[in-house]
């Protein structure tokens, strides 16, 4: 039976074991359809995220999806275009269940403004980059990338402690949501603005902020007694960046840390200008889309400027990856790239290894899986410090979001020998039911993002997107469950593509095979492509892992 789901009562969390589907492969893929609306932001218009991600792009695609989950045989796979189902055809029992293409607009014509007339005429949708590909487990998601950001900073600028120290950023939405907790985790004290009050308070209702402050004096004094204490801590301050960040700098204020996840990317559902309400700027979608466009960007040269004020003055700033530095820079605001991208700056040497984001999901819906899973990590990786700390840390600080998940960082081999694990497990009947295995898009040879993940990549190759179709096609190659390519849509339209996978680990034989070939070919690309890249990191796995690399010259 489904649990009952607080956040979206309408939106039971999945669980039990009684199949609704002819096979925990296409029951699995259901229940994580399910899953990404009983976290997302707003279901009822299928939105997951990031202000336009959507899991279909209608609720008649949406029931055809189900419909075909439900009653899909083994060796056919359903065919997705832009969040519609189009066809169920016959392929064979080790072939994905679901192959997927979300968003991908050619070239010439994949600008925001394209995207939004698309939209509107019902011929596409934006998947995010997990809320398309069923994918998406809450802020958790997110929370260890950006925990790990803070750490790479702690070791770089301040002796490997945030302790005392003031982490200023925005944006408390399905990405952003993560911050406040993953700020004080890493021991800071950290101020997060949103506009919107309702997501400051389903971020404090679910424990990843702590404090909402009335005002931004209140929120500073906060703020000072805790850096004073070297007390970690999370507030939450409803207001507008482009506005509180100018008005702290003017007071001469200078964090220790400063970024912004809001959504930068989308100057028409995402970005909220300064002097407006919300309710003013959803009356402006439809017919002044211009003007709203032209507003967003002007408060984000605004919002920009003042980050870059901090920096002068000496703060850590980075971009978060929501396209924020672009965005001001075709505002006018020319040295917008001095800021440097969160890849390139503080995690490169760990994707160069393909070290990444890797989750798990309990389809079962039972928490004791994930922590049975959780003592299995500490087992199997005892000297691996990043993921051994992690477990550790999540267990006591990570509440649970719709279906019990958890998210590490693993890199090549790693991924593989955790996932065979824990399908012996389900095998044996030592958890509850079976595990749905993903990784984040923003993973080694997933991704191609000129402006976040291959920014000032070492060879040039920023801009090449051959990486994740080839993996695409190397994972359908392998067996994956679930196969998706997105792009851009709305701001982020022409920016990026990325390449999605999911499995089931349901204790069989064959799911053993697929886990095997497909997790290990997927970090297998990842290596490859940053050595392609020149990196000397991705050469030394290489060396010492026997990954197939084909030297040319």
């Amino acid at each position: 039976m489904p649990k009952p789901n607080p956040r979206h009562p309408n939106y039971p969390i999945p669980s039990g074991d009684v199949l609704r589907a002819k096979g925990w492969r296409q029951e699995g893929l259901l229940r994580l359809l399910e899953n990404v609306l009983s976290v997302g932001e707003d279901p009822d218009n299928l939105i997951v995220y990031a202000a336009l991600g959507k899991a279909a792009r209608n609720w008649a695609a949406h029931r055809a999806i189900v419909k075909a989950l439900t009653d899909m045989d083994e060796d056919q796979t359903l065919v997705i275009q832009s969040g519609k189902p189009v066809g169920l055809l016959r392929t064979h029992a080790k072939a994905p269940l679901v192959i997927m293409a979300n968003c991908n607009i050619v070239g010439q014509w994949a600008k925001a403004e394209v995207f939004y007339e698309l939209q509107r005429k019902g011929l596409i949708c934006w998947g995010g980059l997990t809320a398309g590909a069923w994918q998406y487990i809450g802020s958790q998601g997110v929370i260890q990338g950006t925990y790990e950001v803070f750490m790479r900073i702690a070791e770089k600028r301040f002796g490997g402690s945030l302790a005392g120290r003031f982490i200023l950023t925005a944006g408390l939405g399905g990405m952003g949501g993560a911050q406040p907790l993953a700020g004080r985790m890493a021991g800071a004290a950290i101020l997060c603005v949103d506009i919107d009050p309702a997501r400051a308070a389903a971020r404090k209702a679910v424990g990843y902020l702590e404090h909402v402050a009335p005002d931004l004096d209140t929120a500073l004094a906060m703020i000072d007694e805790a850096v004073k204490d070297k007390r970690a801590t999370s507030i939450g301050l409803v207001g507008n960046a482009a506005e509180i960040y100018p008005e702290i700098a003017r007071r001469g204020i200078v964090p220790d840390i400063v970024t912004d996840q809001t959504s930068a990317h989308d100057l028409v559902y995402g970005y909220v200008p300064k002097g407006m309400s919300l309710d003013q700027v959803k009356g402006l979608r439809d017919d002044g889309q211009g003007q709203l466009m032209a507003a967003s960007r002007a408060s984000i040269v605004e919002h920009v400027s003042a980050m870059l004020e901090f920096q002068k003055q000496g703060s850590e700033v980075f971009d978060n990856g929501n396209l924020i530095r672009t965005q001001a820079r075709e505002g006018g605001v020319a040295n917008a790239f001095d800021i440097p991208i969160f890849t390139e700056a503080y995690l490169r040497p760990l994707f160069a290894r393909a070290i990444g984001p890797f989750r798990w999901m309990a389809l079962s819906g039972e928490e004791s899986d994930i922590a049975r899973i959780d003592d299995l990590v500490l087992q199997m990786f005892p000297d691996n410090r990043i993921v051994t700390n992690w477990i550790r840390l999540a267990r006591e600080n990570v509440p649970f979001e719709g279906l019990p998940a958890r998210i590490a960082w693993l890199g090549h081999g790693e991924r593989t020998e955790l996932a065979l694990a824990v399908n012996k497990l389900v095998a044996a009947g030592e958890l509850k039911g079976p595990i749905a295995f993903s990784r984040d898009h923003l993973d080694a040879g997933a991704m191609a993002h000129p402006n976040i993940m291959t920014e000032r990549m070492k060879d040039g190759s920023d801009a090449i997107a051959d990486w994740p179709l080839l993996d695409a096609m190397l994972l359908t190659s392998s067996m994956a469950d679930l196969v998706v390519i997105h792009s851009g849509g709305g701001g982020y339209a022409g920016y990026m593509t990325s390449c999605g996978v999911t499995l089931v680990a349901d204790g069989t034989e064959a799911g053993a095979e697929r886990l095997d070939h497909a997790l290990t070919n997927d970090t297998s690309l990842g290596v490859i492509r940053y050595a392609d890249a020149g990196y000397d990191e991705s050469l030394d796995e290489i060396e010492k892992k026997s990954i197939g690399y084909v030297r040319v010259g």
